[in-house]
């Protein structure tokens, strides 16, 4: 009997060890568990706040961009004239080519930070100055407001033979860079241009030629530029302006016609002498 006993005594123990045992090992298989749930509940979160930390990223540079492409795609009201900015622009030096102040620009073009402008922005110039407040004073150019200037009411023939070194009519079709340049010429000096065939605007220079004008790389205000084709932004035909200022670097500012985002507006741009660029007077 004590024998049994004994037997059943033995075996209940080791029942117990191995429900203790069992115990434990839940303990640990659950403390690994939960380890294991912590850390891929920290990395998860970390995911998450990576996440919205690049979509913040992303979020904030498209607002930027957006406000970017918004003001490069300035309207400006009827009147104004347009400057596209160039690389290494600043708001005061605009402002001191065009006559007025940094201030002015800021409030009528609504820029938020006046520290930062970008290239191709169109800077818009409130009207009621005229062409002279931006050309050198020493010159003695048209005091005509660019404002005032209209498409003409004919495009009659020119009276010129090929043996004249001038002309009397704007033959151009309004709207062109070529209708401009010639236009403001006239302003200028009180003579059109004597050619009117082969005058796409890459032809002028070899026109000029021709018909005895004065054809140099140095530029003068008052002066027809005249741009080759694919030459700092110009389209397969060229280009032609009128240059209303010589800067001190030797780059000038030109008044343009069907130039950029606003191909009826009269624009300025600032170009830089050199290859494939010459300059036209009589």
């Amino acid at each position: 009997m004590r024998k049994h006993h004994q037997v059943w005594k033995t075996f209940f123990e080791s029942l117990q060890k191995r429900s203790e045992d069992a115990r434990m090992s839940m303990q640990w298989w659950r403390s690994r568990i939960f380890q294991k749930y912590s850390a891929g509940s920290f990395v998860g979160k970390l995911s998450v706040a990576a996440i919205l930390g690049v979509l913040f990223v992303c979020i904030t540079l498209g607002l930027n961009v957006g406000s970017v492409h918004a003001q490069s795609q300035t309207v400006c009201s009827s009147g104004d004239r347009t400057y596209v900015v160039v690389s290494g622009d600043t708001l005061s030096g605009i402002a001191s080519r065009f006559g007025t102040n940094w201030g002015s620009l800021v409030s009528h073009n609504h820029i938020a930070n006046q520290s930062l402008i970008y290239a191709n922005q169109v800077i818009c110039i409130s009207s009621g100055r005229t062409v002279n407040s931006v050309v050198h004073a020493s010159t003695s150019t048209s005091n005509v407001p660019l404002n005032t200037i209209s498409a003409p009411k004919s495009t009659a023939a020119i009276a010129v033979s090929a043996s004249s070194s001038v002309g009397s009519v704007n033959v151009f079709p309004y709207g062109p860079c070529t209708w401009w340049a010639n236009q403001r010429y006239s302003q200028l000096h009180g003579v059109f241009v004597p050619w009117r065939t082969q005058s796409d605007a890459w032809e002028w220079t070899a026109r000029a030629y021709q018909f005895g004008w004065h054809v140099s790389s140095a530029p003068t205000v008052g002066s027809i530029i005249d741009l080759q084709p694919w030459v700092q932004g110009a389209y397969g035909l060229g280009h032609v302006g009128v240059v209303e200022q010589v800067l001190s670097n030797g780059h000038v500012i030109a008044s343009n016609m069907n130039w950029g985002a606003y191909p009826w507006q009269v624009t300025y741009v600032q170009f830089t002498p050199g290859p494939g660029v010459t300059f036209i007077s009589r």
